[in-house]
């Protein structure tokens, strides 16, 4: 497969990377560590807890599209980051080591994916996540969804990694921008769907075992583009 044409077109036309982007990122949301919590951060983004009356239908969705805006501009943050990362050290083309690094990098995430490395968060962080909103509240909506990739990391953050290493490609920080915000918003498509259509959340498909057949798949992704960038590396060091 010629990874550096297909990175080439994608780089070269937005309105294709855009919709593939928003497709990963609706993959992203169906592994183990995300698709659980869709159904309970709708009703905690509702401000619906027990003995509580439900908020208005109107109210619903703007507290989700609050709480889909504060993960987006966070991960759309990381991905300008990323793209004037690649602005500052030139083209990954012409250096074998940034080949390396980011291949080492790939290989770590798919062991993360398969669980042959934990990935652990910090409890502190942990427990600022779980308390930095309050249900019901615009603010606490957007902070929820700007840390909520805290909770979420162990499927996310190797995903995100991999995406990030490939915006770095396009030393574009517009363009790490629209890309990362096209991929959070399909991480959250889901609980967009369930803020908008009442009885979304009930017609789910359960959580089990073929989420980890999803979590495969990226990782084997990962490995087929990281010996990728092993080959490169070797073809410009011998």
């Amino acid at each position: 497969m010629d990874f550096t044409g297909i990175s080439a077109q994608l780089s070269a036309s937005p309105l294709i990377a855009l919709p593939v982007l928003f497709i990963a990122g609706v993959l992203t949301s169906f592994t183990p560590c995300i698709y659980p919590m869709i159904p309970i951060t709708a009703a905690i983004v509702g401000g619906q807890s027990v003995g509580d009356a439900a908020p208005s239908r109107v109210r619903t969705v703007l507290l989700t599209l609050t709480y889909v805006a504060g993960l987006a501009l966070t991960y759309a943050t990381l991905g300008v980051i990323a793209g004037l990362t690649g602005t500052i050290f030139g083209s990954v083309s012409t250096n074998p080591w940034l080949y390396f690094a980011m291949a080492n990098l790939l290989i770590l995430a798919a062991l993360v994916l398969l669980d042959v490395l934990p990935l652990r968060i910090p409890a502190p962080l942990l427990n600022r996540a779980a308390t930095a909103g309050t249900a019901g509240r615009f603010s606490g909506a957007f902070v929820m969804g700007a840390v909520s990739g805290l909770v979420a990391a162990p499927c996310s953050a190797p995903v995100m990694a991999a995406v990030l290493t490939w915006v770095t490609t396009t030393k574009r920080a517009g363009l790490g921008f629209l890309y990362l915000f096209s991929f959070s918003l399909g991480m959250c498509a889901l609980l967009v769907a369930v803020g908008l259509f009442s009885g979304a959340a009930a017609r789910l498909p359960k959580a089990g075992a073929w989420m980890i057949w999803v979590k495969r798949g990226f990782a084997l992704v990962m490995v087929g583009v990281a010996e990728y960038y092993l080959v490169q590396m070797g073809k410009l060091l011998f």
